[in-house]
Formats: structure tokens, sequence, C-alpha cells
């Protein structure tokens, strides 16, 4: 589906590609494949690792038999986590044809290859978690949004999610006609972001434009009225050359004084 609403989100990293035979410390000699087979599932399951097995056979093997055991169990791990209860699942890593067919024809979203650290995000704002194991699927913890919908900007595809229970983050698509353009529009937002993140932390706030210097000149001068003697002149040759900075900044600027 291209579009998904009251969306129920599962995040996931895990391997959702064809299950390889992983074997360690044990030697085959076979040429049936179905023994081959057995012998990993003996060699995964408890206590079977490290304890070397020694198969001999003369027959022709049944490569078919390896290739149904796999897709076996890659369906059992798909219908682990439909029976979630989700309609929509984000994994860190790649998703092969045969998992994605299964989440289709059970009507669930399957979205493959997020991005590595903006998907930490993702699960922020849609208040899940990232998951990698589903043996207990009551116990999964899920994101949820209003909506999610694949939308073009320029000739980009993109998922959009909207909606979102938590604000947490968000994306912001820049667009320009050249990469110039564009990397000034960045620079100018993360200065932009930069000031509100300081401005939250610190709500206290100093003017611009010159009117700090402004202030310090006034202080000056009027310190300077009450000095006797010489130290005067120097405070007040001082407050002259605060007052003409923010005539260089308006000059700077383009500015009338």
């Amino acid at each position: 589906p291209k579009r998904i609403e009251n969306a129920r989100i599962l995040v996931a990293n895990t391997a959702m590609d064809a299950d390889k035979i992983k074997i360690y410390g044990a030697r085959v000699r076979a040429d049936n494949m179905t023994k081959v087979w057995r012998l990993a599932l003996q060699a995964d399951s408890p206590g079977g690792l490290g304890q070397p097995k020694v198969l001999r056979a003369t027959q022709s093997g049944a490569v078919a038999d390896i290739e149904a055991a796999e897709k076996q169990k890659m369906r059992a791990k798909c219908e682990r986590i439909i029976s979630s209860g989700i309609n929509c699942f984000i994994n860190r890593q790649l998703i092969y044809n045969f998992p994605e067919e299964i989440f289709a024809d059970a009507g669930v979203m399957a979205i493959e290859h997020a991005d590595f650290d903006g998907i930490e995000n993702l699960a922020l704002v849609l208040g899940g978690e990232i998951t990698s194991t589903f043996d207990e699927p009551d116990k999964l913890k899920l994101g949820s949004c209003k909506l999610i919908e694949e939308i073009m900007i320029g000739e980009d595809r993109l998922i959009h999610f909207s909606g979102v229970p938590l604000g947490e983050a968000c994306t912001i698509v820049l667009r320009g006609a050249s990469t110039h353009i564009l990397d000034e529009a960045e620079r100018s937002l993360h200065d932009a972001l930069c000031v509100l993140q300081a401005t939250v932390k610190d709500s206290r706030v100093v003017y611009g434009g010159g009117w700090p210097e402004i202030r310090m000149a006034k202080a000056v001068e009027e310190l300077a009225a009450r000095t006797p003697g010489k130290k005067s002149l120097a405070m007040l040759a001082f407050a002259r050359a605060l007052r003409t900075l923010p005539a260089t900044i308006c000059d700077n600027a383009g500015l009338d004084r």
C-alpha cells in the first residue's frame, strides 16, 4: 500500500534476507543436502555448537529442501512480526522479495534500508522503539501516526509521516537551483536553529545593532561626569569610540546613519 491511515508501526533492525546456514566447529561430508540442513539445525540448537559431527553418504543431494527450509524460517519470522498487529514495518536493513511478498499479502507496508541515523529520530517521534527480536509480539513497543503516504518532491519519491504523537524531530526539505544556493540555505537554517536552541536554554536576550555599545558608552559617560581630573578625558574618549561602532555597523549594512 502507498497510503496508510492510523498507522501502527514497528521499527526494527533485523536481517530480512534468506537465513544462511551457519555451522561452527562441524565438518560435513555428505552428498544429501537435506542432511546438511539437519546438521545445521543441530549446530544452531543449544549445546550443539562446538560438537564436531561427520556425515557420510553416497546419495545425490536435494538442494530444494534447503531453500524450502529457509523460506519456512523466514515465513515464521514474518508471521511473528505481523501478529503484533502492525500495518507498517520499517527496517534498517534490506527486505528481500519473499518477506516483502508476505507483508504485502497481509496488507503491511514494508519500508526497507531506512536511514541508519534518521531511523532513531523516526522511532522517537512515532513513540516506538527499535526492535531486533520478535519472540514476544505482545511486548513490542509500536509507534503510531495518523497518516503515511508516498509523495513526490521534484523527481524524488519520499515517504511522509504526518500526525506523529511526539514532536522531538521533524524533516525540513531544502530545494534550490544549484548546490551553492542549497549550501547557503543549509548554513542559514543551521544558524537559525542554533539561535532557537540557545534561546530555549537561556531566555535572556542581548539586543544587537549596536545597542550594547550605546548602553556601555552611556554608562562610561555618566561615570566620567563624576570623575575628576584627566581620567575623565580618557573615559570620554573611550565612550566616543564605543559610539562609533553602531555607525560602522550601519555603513557595513549599506544603511544611512
